[in-house]
């Protein structure tokens, strides 16, 4: 039944620029090709905060470097796609190698805060290069160049290569955390104890499972930059990586698609709330409560609870 409502999403996902060609409203392509973008991104949480137990709360960091992957070799004249994504890759996965390395000698708190301070030594680095445009961000004049196997300029093709990629990845996820290696991570997570007194070596698994979830955080900032044409060390921000966190909470902790249904909840209401007044943070605050309040497991477990109520 699980399977039924997210295949339901997915669907309507897959239809949006259908109806947007067929009620002339463009515009919806844009929207939901920031929403699958985002959705990608808190995706890329999974492994380590649903079933890892590993809260990071600087996980934008790889969203900005996957960005700027684009933004700098693009400022330098490489356009390659192709040089884009292996150099979003390559960095995000040194990078996480690196810092969780270190973070992963800690827990709780210790964890929280050591991927923050990371996170934010790299956004006033990148605030600093002023070459790159500093705090006012880098401009992108032509989106990655792919051709002639795809052509980034349409806003469709954009929209369904993210959907595609957002796809590809859940159910990657989706076999992971139901192999071995998720088992261990869903061990870690509840006596990490227990686990290595088992023999097995949890701190490779958790760092694995870092770097993988920087890697895709960092193919979801390559498509980020191709949307907006921008680079901004505003991508890597900790407000950014709360509000990845946030997403899955409001769409569920303990599923792969809980951030993809927060994405889509969050976002929406953001695009509804903005039109109606400028001061939409303060009425998306005591919703966003609310929501948690109400819907103690999230968006799409109240869904899930709900398709099998009715069988």
């Amino acid at each position: 039944m699980t399977r039924v409502v997210a295949g339901t999403i997915l669907v309507l996902l897959a239809s949006v620029p259908l109806y947007a060609a067929v009620f002339d409203a463009p515009y919806y392509v844009t929207l939901f090709s920031r929403i699958l973008i985002l959705a990608l991104a808190a995706l890329s949480l999974a492994p380590i905060l649903s079933y890892g137990g590993m809260v990071s709360f600087g996980h934008a960091l790889y969203l900005g470097i996957g960005a700027y992957s684009v933004g700098m070799l693009a400022h330098h004249g490489v356009t390659n796609g192709w040089i884009h994504v292996g150099m979003a890759v390559g960095v995000s996965a040194l990078i996480a190698a690196g810092t969780g390395a270190i973070c992963l000698r800690t827990t709780g708190l210790g964890f929280i805060m050591i991927t923050l301070a990371f996170a934010q030594m790299f956004y006033f680095l990148f605030v600093s290069l002023k070459y790159y445009g500093g705090d006012d961000g880098l401009s992108i004049q032509q989106r990655s160049d792919f051709r002639p196997l795809l052509n980034l300029d349409s806003n469709v093709v954009l929209y369904y290569v993210a959907f595609v990629l957002l796809a590809a990845v859940l159910y990657m996820l989706y076999r992971l955390v139901n192999s071995h290696f998720g088992m261990v991570l869903r061990g870690c997570k509840s006596n990490e104890r227990r686990v290595k007194a088992l023999g097995i070596p949890t701190f490779r698994y958790k760092l694995t499972a870092y770097v993988l979830s920087a890697v895709i955080c960092g193919l979801a900032g390559v498509l980020l930059a191709n949307l907006t044409r921008f680079a901004s060390p505003e991508y890597m921000s900790w407000i950014r990586s709360g509000d990845l966190i946030l997403m899955i909470v409001v769409g569920g902790v303990n599923s792969l698609m809980g951030g993809v249904v927060g994405a889509i909840a969050l976002l929406l209401l953001e695009e509804v709330l903005s039109s109606w007044t400028q001061h939409w943070m303060v009425v998306l605050g005591p919703l966003v409560i609310l929501l948690v309040l109400l819907f103690r497991q999230g968006l799409y477990g109240a869904l899930r609870a709900r398709e099998k109520a009715a069988f």
